[in-house]
């Protein structure tokens, strides 16, 4: 229990921390869509290896995955970043992967907004 709850405190740091590099990297590429990424979670494997960071973006598919791709191109300075500022024997690799959760909880409001307007449709 005690080894799972620091595994999570980990990877909430984690997330913190590459929200706050992404904030800072000075990168043409992402000034007019940082504000449209979301780091949604990280995993972090049990032996502190690799962190795999999922990744929100609100657009379209092909543009998340160019983000996704942009990203994972750029981990070097995700890590060292998460090196510098947070306190570990050695800072785990980042893998960045898209998250499609937030697409699929939009996709099921969506679907239940359909339904409730065909419900009230039908009761007339």
């Amino acid at each position: 229990m005690k080894q799972e709850y620091k595994l999570k405190m980990l990877e909430s740091e984690i997330r913190k921390v590459i929200s706050e590099a992404l904030l800072e990297m000075k990168d043409e590429n992402l000034e007019n869509i940082k504000s449209l990424i979301t780091i949604s979670r990280v995993e972090v494997s049990k032996d502190k290896r690799y962190a795999d960071v999922f990744v929100s973006f609100l657009g379209d598919e092909q543009k998340r995955k160019e983000v996704v791709k942009y990203l994972e191109s750029k981990k070097g300075y995700f890590r060292t970043y998460v090196a510098k500022n947070i306190r570990m024997y050695t800072a785990p690799e980042i893998r960045f992967k898209e998250d499609k959760g937030l697409e699929a909880t939009v996709r099921i409001g969506q679907l239940l907004d359909s339904i409730k307007e065909s419900g009230k449709s039908s009761d007339k």
